[in-house]
């Protein structure tokens, strides 16, 4: 390792740029001639479109046109897609309700948009939106799980019957009420994984300019995987021939699984630009946010688990309703499914398990991937499950997991999932240590004599990371391959291109992508630049989700790269007259072992462009391409412990410690790793303690501001104890099993863990707030 290899702490190089005030973002984007949309949206949750006038808006100062949905529908712009498809247990395909771009007849949640403003400016369009005319037909709406799927609920879809998507199953239902019946003890748990809204720093945007001489569209947005988005765009919603469709996603503020979806606005301003003849912007305010960004989490479910005499788990049986919103978003399926119930075997030997997932329509924005996106909520429900065991069978909750711990490696779990390789142990062990455990009977004696409460919670996650291999993914119902590809250009004085189909947006790729290098070549980073976010200048690639870019798309880095050290060490070799065999890259040099003989790597690469004196056959450049696809999926873990103390006065909770301890494998910059984990955490507190999107009865958001929707802040988390113990991923040649989403995993179950420990009674649901935490005192000591 050098002071920029791998493993070292190296200061992010992009964070000048963005510390500077120097980011290109799509709103930064300005084209000659460009004009500014804005949307009309239904302020109803479910009702008929009746009609819409559009005169006195066309009539405004400086509105170029006003457009609706049923225009789109006219011009064949295709419905919105869901792109994993999913079979209900009776073998009946999911049932996905069609989903315009725009509503021509009917909208199904508050803020679907109905018609669009294009105008001269923003204020512009804005101003003329409150002059277009929409008479709706209200209809009931179902706002919530239990009331779509209640007797005589309101039917969002014509295709759902009973607002059902889809009723799943996982695992071996036979043996699982097997192991039930032989049961010395069950354990029950009814619970709620709360809605939550992404709140990227940047709101959504695009740019859409159509040429009409060369027939082409650019398309400019807030996406995590551009070439999916191009995809997508061309194959399904025919809005432009792919060949004919740029997109281009430049610096994105955060996209936490948000931005990975193609979304109506896109649609509609590439759509617009052509109809107009100008180029169109779009940029999202946080209220429109809000309302439509795609919101995450958001199920009920009840779980069982069932234990020997010795404490031993025998099974587990899972029933979970999901709330879908009132659309299939494009990976919705795959989310509360094989994202979700393949990880409920957590990190425990369990025999059998048997989950069952009932997909629900509802009248509200559509649910998808959010940070984790199914593994939190698998976590949640199992930690949360083994923290009420502990309690009710009367053992240490640190020694229960123990006992149940998988210690064999490779390990089949009975939903799908074969983990390669870890020891839950040692991180257990590590943050045991690290909270003093031993001490903590001691610590909460001395807070109950202050009249304070103190509690501990454990978390121990697992989650699945890469998402793939593609063969295994597409068996599951994936409509993509989820491989990665890379470009490596050697130019002719030596620096060296990185060309990259992962895509950044607050991960540090363009550090950690050349330490790679850096370590391989013996170069400093700054001679290494990483290009993405471009389909025209990027071959295809899969963008950046499930903690995948350095498991994935580094390791399709490292083949290309391979290649070219191959192909360098050929030109070395000949140019200094010794064997191929004898040539050792080491500090940009390529050398002749046990000799003083070198070539620096830029007269490597002038040699293969100038092409003077290179071996025979060999063609010129130093330039190669690869793609990767994993063996398996990654296993990231690790165990997470918080301390708490509880205010029984006011059920305010305030943090202590929080320990978390995670195994990501091998760390390209531990730097950059804590600083992810940092930020999964606050999630995960942010979600156990303040975050929750609430609906009313009538489909209304209450909670679509930052007045209403709380968000951490500095105050509300503590500093973390953060540490690391290593396992090597055998699946990836770097190995390497992804850091970015084990904080917001397994924070929100230590959390809840801790405070119910604290108030000792199991009641309580996320968000605990103050008031919650409180009334569930009262209501136990009532019970008392």
């Amino acid at each position: 390792m050098g002071i920029e290899g791998i493993g070292a702490r190296v200061v992010r190089k992009e964070d000048r740029r963005f510390i500077t005030g120097k980011g290109r973002y799509v709103d930064d984007v300005k084209i000659t001639g460009m004009a500014h949309a804005h949307f009309v949206r239904s302020p109803h949750a479910h009702a008929k479109v009746k009609s819409i006038d559009v005169a006195a808006a066309k009539a405004m100062p400086g509105v170029i046109d006003v457009l609706t949905g049923q225009q789109i529908v006219d011009d064949k712009i295709g419905n919105l897609i869901c792109g994993w498809a999913i079979h209900s247990k009776d073998g009946s395909a999911m049932k996905m309700g069609a989903w315009p771009a725009m509503a021509p007849e009917t909208v199904r949640f508050v803020g679907q948009a109905v018609a669009v403003v294009i105008a001269e400016s923003k204020n512009l369009a804005r101003d003329a939106a409150e002059a277009v005319v929409v008479d709706y037909e209200e209809l009931p709406p179902v706002a919530d799980i239990k009331a779509a799927i209640a007797p005589g609920a309101a039917q969002l879809h014509p295709e759902a019957p009973g607002n059902i998507v889809y009723d799943w199953e996982i695992g071996d239902q036979k043996a699982t009420n097997e192991a039930f019946a032989k049961a010395a003890n069950v354990v029950s748990l009814e619970l709620t994984n709360n809605r939550l809204v992404p709140n990227a720093m940047e709101p959504r945007a695009a740019v859409a300019h159509y040429d009409e001489a060369e027939e082409h569209f650019t398309l400019y947005t807030t996406s995590q995987n551009p070439h999916v988005a191009r995809l997508v765009l061309s194959a399904f919603y025919n809005v432009a021939p792919e060949h004919k469709l740029r997109v281009i996603a430049p610096d994105v503020g955060g996209g936490f699984g948000s931005k990975i979806f193609i979304y109506p606005e896109e649609m509609v301003a590439l759509w617009a630009s052509k109809r107009t003849g100008r180029p169109v912007k779009w940029t999202g305010d946080r209220s429109e946010a809000f309302l439509t960004d795609a919101h995450g989490r958001d199920h009920i479910s009840k779980a069982e688990m069932a234990f020997d005499a010795d404490n031993k788990m025998l099974g587990l049986r899972v029933t979970t309703h999901a709330n879908f919103g009132a659309y299939m978003s494009l990976f919705s399926s795959s989310v509360p499914t094989y994202l979700y119930a393949t990880l409920l075997s957590g990190q425990y030997n369990i025999p059998a398990i048997y989950a069952e997932v009932i997909g629900v329509y509802t009248n509200t924005t559509p649910v998808d991937a959010y940070r984790g996106a199914g593994r939190p909520e698998a976590c949640y429900l199992l930690e949360r499950l083994v923290e009420t065991a502990a309690r009710q069978l009367k053992v240490d909750p640190a020694e229960l997991r123990r006992k149940n711990f998988i210690t064999q490696f490779p390990h089949q779990t009975p939903v799908i999932m074969a983990y390669d390789t870890g020891d839950f142990n040692a991180s257990l062990d590590a943050a045991l240590k690290a909270i003093d455990y031993a001490g903590f009977p001691a610590r909460k004696a001395e807070a109950k004599s202050k009249g304070k409460l103190r509690g501990i919670g454990f978390s121990c996650y697992i989650e699945a990371c890469g998402i793939a291999p593609s063969k295994a993914v597409g068996s599951l119902g994936a409509g993509v391959g989820l491989w990665e590809s890379a470009e490596v250009r050697v130019n002719p004085v030596g620096t060296i291109e990185i060309l990259t189909g992962s895509h950044s947006h607050g991960q540090g790729h363009e550090t950690t992508f050349s330490q790679l290098v850096a370590d391989r070549l013996g170069i400093p980073i700054n001679q290494v630049s990483i290009v993405h976010g471009d389909t025209d200048k990027v071959q295809f690639g899969m963008g950046t989700y499930g903690s995948r870019s350095g498991a994935v798309g580094m390791s399709a880095i490292v083949k290309a790269m391979e290649k070219v050290e191959s192909k360098a060490k050929k030109i070395a070799a000949h140019q200094l007259e010794a064997s191929e065999n004898d040539i050792v890259i080491e500090n940009g040099e390529f050398k002749v072992t046990g000799t003083d003989k070198s070539i620096a790597l830029p007269m490597v690469a002038l040699a293969a462009y100038t092409a003077h004196n290179l071996p025979d056959g060999m063609e010129p450049g130093l330039k190669e391409s690869a793609f990767y696809d994993p063996t398996n999926f990654t296993f990231p873990a690790g165990s997470y412990l918080c301390e708490v103390e509880v205010d029984p006065g006011t059920g305010k909770t305030s943090f202590v410690n929080f320990v978390a301890v995670d195994d990501f494998g091998r760390l390209i910059n531990p730097m950059i790793v804590e600083g992810q984990v940092h930020g999964g955490l606050v999630q995960g507190i942010g979600q156990a303690i303040l975050e929750q999107a609430i609906y009313d009865d009538s489909g209304q958001l209450v909670t679509a501001s930052f007045m209403d929707y709380a968000m951490p802040r500095a105050e509300d988390v503590p500093m973390f104890n953060v540490s690391h113990t290593t396992t090597l991923c055998p699946g990836n040649p770097l190995g390497i099993k992804g850091c970015g989403e084990a904080g917001a995993i397994g924070a929100s179950a230590a959390v809840i863990n801790a405070i119910t420990d604290a108030i000792g009674t199991n009641r309580l649901e996320m968000p605990a707030t103050p008031d919650r935490v409180w009334h569930a005192m009262q209501l136990q000591q009532a019970a008392e």
